[in-house]
């Protein structure tokens, strides 16, 4: 009899009922003469003990700004120390930390200050192109509810840090003692390709005990270094990144503002980093550099490898050649917390290269048939639906678009085509609004793309389905060239798929381009390959 899509990760580790604060104070009793944090830009480093001072001075002095528990405080900035001392010192007094996209222009951060209600805003200064500043000013005077503006490297930083003595230890104290495990803590908004991005709310009980098991299933302890190019903004960065990494003591290594690859192999190699996280973009890009034999990155073990599906000839390249025997692939979303399924350390090859891993521990996971609800049986597509103490509160001041995403049972609805194989391990065929059906055939970009990753001359691919007269929809591959004075031609990549992929799934159209559309989370915004390229 065949078994349902259906896994409950049971565990020996009991989920933490701890505040997001009281946390904190756990590593530092435990570790408070090792790192913390180092930024490697600027050359900046914390102990324990030294990061929770700074993480209670910025408490005490937002409390001293009159931001009360529940308020609302933006966060609009690159990845820098100060924004994982706003992270830690927000928790602390009970605000709720709205995520800002650092690549957000006037009228998307206008519509966040707004939805959200935020009422105080920390920010950078810059941001590439953007002046945050003047951004600010032509956006503020529609948000009446954000009452004080500081930005980080700027003299309204340190006058915000100054009034810190305002409030002392036991007030900070008594507040904390206000806070519950299961407040809203953090605001994410999603990357909708859509109409305006939804808030998902978070608890300190989601993320925490999220950040922590994955930290969990990579073995992390006070020994580890944890190189984060990922964006804070993230959930990537900021729940499997720093609460994943301090509540096991370790250290986190920022290697610089945003993404850049020399930067990255430079700060394993200076700071002995023994975990690296990044999309899969970030590890090609990484891969790829002209002297990239030439970092001595023998001290990592482990990394994550998540944002998107995962290329399996990627995988066994930052396995081989990056010392990363032990990376893990992780699959979630940010309405959960993020992750609902993860390899282990002791999966094999094709299991860490072929799957997203199986449940986590504490958590639910179905495979349903979109149109009925029914749960599959094992080794059927249908979507994917994860249920636990990881599912978001619900989207901020939007109760009918939560109602859609998350059902009567605790459902939340990923939207994700799955399959789950005998083994309990999920793999991940495409997004529902991803599948292209050509002549009434159902082709899931996932499979071409995998088997087009094996052809020499392309170093990256993205296929999406193409309006067209005949068939409804035509197969087009984006490609980013691996030696861009040698691009393939659609007669290479055609000639390669045949006899390999049934004929309706062969790219009829080919585009080669230097970069992909993402999003900061580093997913590929398809929707904008097919709205450029379709013809």
């Amino acid at each position: 009899m065949t078994e349902p899509s259906y896994a409950h990760g049971t565990g020996t580790t009991a989920l933490l009922g701890d505040t997001i604060g009281r946390n904190l104070d756990r590593a530092v009793a435990a570790w408070p003469d090792r790192e913390a944090l180092v930024d490697v830009p600027s050359g900046r480093r914390w102990t324990y003990a030294e990061f929770a001072a700074d993480v209670e001075e910025l408490a005490r002095a937002l409390m001293a700004s009159g931001v009360a528990k529940g308020d609302r405080v933006g966060i609009w900035a690159v990845n820098c120390p100060e924004w994982v001392l706003v992270q830690y010192a927000t928790a602390r007094i009970g605000a709720i930390m709205v995520n800002i996209n650092p690549a957000y222009r006037a009228h998307e951060l206008e519509y966040v200050l707004k939805q959200a209600g935020i009422s105080l805003l920390a920010a950078s200064l810059t941001h590439r192109t953007s002046d945050y500043r003047a951004l600010v000013e032509e956006v503020r005077a529609n948000c009446p509810d954000l009452r004080a503006v500081h930005y980080i490297g700027d003299a309204s930083w340190g006058e915000l840090l100054s009034s810190a003595h305002r409030m002392t230890a036991d007030q900070l104290a008594a507040r904390e003692a206000e806070l519950s495990c299961d407040d809203p803590i953090n605001i994410q908004y999603t990357s909708g390709t859509t109409g305006f991005p939804k808030g998902a709310t978070l608890s300190h009980h989601n993320i925490l005990n999220n950040g922590y098991f994955v930290g969990e299933l990579v073995a992390y302890t006070e020994q580890d270094r944890v190189c984060l190019p990922v964006p804070f903004y993230h959930c990537f960065g900021m729940v499997m990144g720093n609460l994943g990494i301090t509540s096991h003591g370790a250290c986190i290594v920022i290697p610089g503002g945003s993404f850049e690859p020399a930067a990255v192999l430079s700060a394993v190699q200076q700071e002995r980093c023994t975990s690296l996280y990044g999309v899969p973009t970030m590890f090609i890009a990484e891969l790829n550099l002209p002297d990239f034999a030439s970092y001595d990155l023998s001290s990592l073990r482990t990394g994550i490898m998540a944002g998107s599906p995962c290329p399996v000839e990627v995988m066994k390249r930052v396995v081989a050649e990056m010392h990363m025997d032990e990376v893990s692939i992780c699959y979630g979303m940010t309405e959960t917390s993020p992750v609902s399924t993860q390899t282990r350390r002791d999966d094999d090859l094709e299991r860490r290269t072929g799957t997203v891993g199986r449940v986590m521990p504490h958590i639910e996971v179905k495979v349903i048939d979109p149109a009925t609800g029914v749960t599959l049986e094992r080794g059927r597509s249908g979507e994917l639906c994860t249920r636990g103490y990881s599912v978001m509160l619900g989207y901020w001041d939007q109760p009918e678009r939560t109602a859609e995403a998350i059902d009567a049972g605790r459902w939340m609805h990923t939207g994700d085509l799955a399959v789950m194989r005998e083994d309990g391990y999920v793999q991940i065929v495409g997004r529902i609004k991803d599948v292209i059906i050509r002549g009434g055939e159902n082709i899931y970009p996932r499979e071409i793309e995998e088997f087009l990753y094996r052809h020499p001359k392309i170093a990256d691919v993205q296929v999406v389905g193409v309006p067209d007269e005949r068939y409804g929809e035509e197969v087009l591959a984006c490609v980013i060239p691996a030696d861009p004075a040698d691009p393939p031609a659609l007669e290479d990549v055609r000639a390669f798929c045949d006899g390999q992929l049934a004929h309706y799934k062969v790219p009829r159209l080919l585009q080669i381009l230097e970069t992909f559309p993402m999003t900061v989370s580093g997913k590929v915004r398809k929707i904008e390959l097919r709205e450029n390229y379709g013809g």
